[in-house]
């Protein structure tokens, strides 16, 4: 029995660093009896095992073959690999695949007793009591009309005009930017994003096999005139920001550099993609590109998994109307359609009833609270916040003593802490000392662990 786990594991380890890919053949079961050393019936269990989980498939006369996606790591798994170079999906992988005894200063959302659950639950029962169609079919390609026109409405309420027709409805926000990628970009292309800048935006774009150049990021926006400079020398296809509460930072922009990004953006024709993620956190909202723009180069993409439920996904893509066509096309060849009908049910239910308005202005103060609470205690341990956020739930902080943020992440595992160090934001990395603290996630079992780890001998 034991031989037989082993082989299993042997497999799960093979898909998961995808040295086995999708659709490729496994060795026969002669052949790898011979080379592990096993009985070909050993093989034979691993194989209906690894069948029945669904990460191979049998096929009769030919052998057996990797199913369509590959295994993740398991949370045990992962845990221990603290030796993995730290790249922009590693505090992803650390704080989705780690166990909920493990504590998450570094991930990017809200725990779930901060989102509002009632209205959620009141919102599903309705749901629930639903036509039999509304429990089982794909929903329009672009999406509910009703929540693109509530979010039209929400739009121009910023002074943003997008009528609904110009909205197309996303699986998540990730899958709106893959899809502008997708329409937009050519491998080969060069992309700038800030930098420090969201770190799946490097990954992603990796994906797309683009070039990615960062621009200084400052408490004001994009240095605008390292920007100018940058589209200027690179001739980017695209530029991506976060422009109120950038992520990492906190920082949100200035009017002054918003007009200057958009004149530069405009002279050597580079489309902008905004990712409004975190507007709701503002208690005021700052200069949109956006609005300023009014879709002509820039598209606005966003989703409610920051605000509402990061389980129920929908995000949104806002652009011109000779774009939208194309993006609906392909988002039809590589999702089916867009979101699920029952997640954009959810989001405008929550926004219909009131309960959304009323759930953000007691969120705003409870993290403004919190927020002034966590960066006391991270000061009182040497800790300098680098910019003072109009919202949000993270601090981006320089560590004391230029001690190496990415050491002391991969230190802090062992305290089951998951920590987001400062280069894998930084396209340069040039982030080394800084860290991104999420405010909601340090109960003190957290400031405890991260004392213990400052007390600790650098390197």
């Amino acid at each position: 029995m034991s031989r037989t786990r082993d082989l299993v594991e042997d497999i799960r380890r093979r898909l998961a660093s995808r040295s086995l890919m999708p659709g490729e053949r496994l060795p026969s079961i002669r052949r790898y009896a011979s080379a592990m050393g096993v009985s070909p019936s050993t093989v034979v269990e691993a194989y209906e095992r690894l069948t029945a989980e669904g990460a191979i498939r049998s096929r009769p006369g030919s052998g057996f073959y990797v199913a369509g996606v590959p295994l993740a790591l398991t949370a045990n798994e992962t845990a221990p690999k603290i030796d993995r170079e730290i790249d922009p999906l590693w505090v992803s992988r650390q704080s989705l695949d780690t166990g909920a005894n493990v504590l998450r200063p570094g991930c990017g959302w809200l725990p779930a007793d901060w989102m509002p659950q009632d209205a959620i639950r009141r919102t599903l029962r309705k749901l629930a009591k639903g036509e039999d169609g509304s429990l089982a079919d794909y929903g329009e390609t672009q999406g509910s009309p009703a929540l693109r026109g509530a979010l039209a409405r929400r739009f121009a309420s910023e002074g943003l005009a997008c009528p609904p027709d110009q909205i197309l409805l996303t699986a998540s926000g990730t899958q709106a930017l893959d899809l502008i990628g997708r329409f937009l970009l050519q491998p080969g292309d060069t992309v700038l994003i800030d930098d420090p800048g969201y770190f799946n935006f490097q990954a992603l774009l990796r994906a797309h096999r683009v070039k990615i150049v960062g621009v200084p990021y400052t408490p004001a926006g994009p240095d605008p005139e390292r920007f100018a400079e940058l589209v200027r020398t690179h001739s980017p296809k695209l530029y991506i920001t976060n422009s109120a509460i950038q992520n990492p930072t906190g920082a949100s922009l200035s009017p002054a550099v918003a007009h200057r990004v958009l004149l530069a953006a405009a002279a050597y024709d580079v489309t902008i993609v905004e990712d409004d993620i975190f507007a709701d956190f503002e208690p005021e909202p700052s200069p949109r590109l956006a609005a300023l723009d009014g879709l002509d180069r820039v598209i606005r993409i966003g989703s409610f998994s920051k605000t509402l439920s990061a389980s129920m996904r929908c995000g949104y893509i806002a652009a011109k109307p000779e774009w939208i066509d194309g993006l609906i096309d392909l988002q039809v060849a590589t999702n089916f359609g867009g979101p699920s009908p029952h997640a954009a049910e959810l989001v405008l239910g929550v926004l219909g009833d009131g309960s959304y308005r009323r759930h953000l202005g007691a969120l705003r103060t409870r993290l403004a609270k919190r927020r002034k609470e966590a960066e006391a205690r991270l000061e009182g341990l040497g800790l300098r916040v680098w910019a003072e956020p109009r919202g949000g739930f993270t601090l981006w902080c320089r560590l004391p003593d230029g001690r190496d943020a990415a050491d002391l992440a991969k230190a802090a595992l062992s305290e089951k802490l998951v920590l987001a160090p400062g280069n894998v934001f930084s396209v340069s990395q040039t982030a080394g000392d800084l860290m991104r603290f999420n405010v909601t996630q340090m109960p003190p079992a957290a400031f405890d662990a991260l004392k213990r780890l400052l007390q600790m001998p650098a390197g």
